[in-house]
């Protein structure tokens, strides 16, 4: 791989979410960092202060599972697709950009699906009193689906009625016991997300 390291042996490194693009964190890699991270699929790093390698996650148990190693078109930068556990950054936010300097533009961050679908999956490994999604879970099967047939009906009331802010609050619901329905049936939202990329590039093959 042609990668330009600086004067002192580094190259800067972002990770981002393998199935959000959300950017994650920023450090740097020295050759040793890179070539661990190529060989054992979890991302290691250069510590520049304490001046040794360190693999992510070694003492936080957030580690970062390595889908994707990319280089940009200088060499002179590396981008790490992951998949991440936990929190990416040390202050225990999802990500090491949470500090916002200025917002133009209120922008929906898809993220917020994968977290769903992630507190849903807590819920079902540490079920809490009261909840609602551990009410779902418990029911089982039948009540998760008939839970989606009355938001789907309710979706489609709220659409015939022409009112946008109720069907985006329906669709909403419908997305969320889906959730829980894959949950319940043991799929994830990155196996719809692979079929529905499947199905892309069919159909960009037919329309080429």
């Amino acid at each position: 791989m042609n990668v330009k390291f600086n004067s002192d042996g580094l190259v800067v490194a972002i990770a981002a979410d393998a199935y959000t693009n959300e950017v994650l964190m920023q450090a740097y890699m020295n050759a040793e960092a890179l070539e661990k991270t190529l060989q054992t699929g979890k991302a290691h790093y250069y510590s520049r202060s304490r001046k040794k390698l360190w693999l992510k996650g070694e003492t936080s148990g957030h580690y970062q599972k390595v889908i994707e190693v990319r280089t940009d078109c200088d060499g002179d930068s590396i981008l790490l697709r992951v998949e991440q556990t936990g929190a990416a950054c040390h202050t225990g936010e999802r990500s090491c950009f949470y500090t916002v300097m200025k917002e133009f533009e209120k922008v929906p961050n898809i993220a917020v699906l994968f977290r769903d679908c992630e507190t849903i999956a807590k819920r079902r490994n540490n079920p809490q009193a009261g909840s609602y999604t551990n009410y779902l879970l418990d029911k089982g099967v039948e009540k998760i689906c008939k839970k989606i047939g009355e938001e789907a009906s309710e979706s489609i009331i709220a659409a015939m009625k022409n009112d946008k802010d109720e069907l985006a609050c329906e669709l909403a619901d419908l997305y969320y016991h889906t959730f829980v329905l894959m949950n319940d049936r043991g799929i994830t939202l990155s196996d719809v997300l692979a079929v529905l990329e499947e199905r892309a590039a069919s159909e960009r093959k037919r329309n080429y």
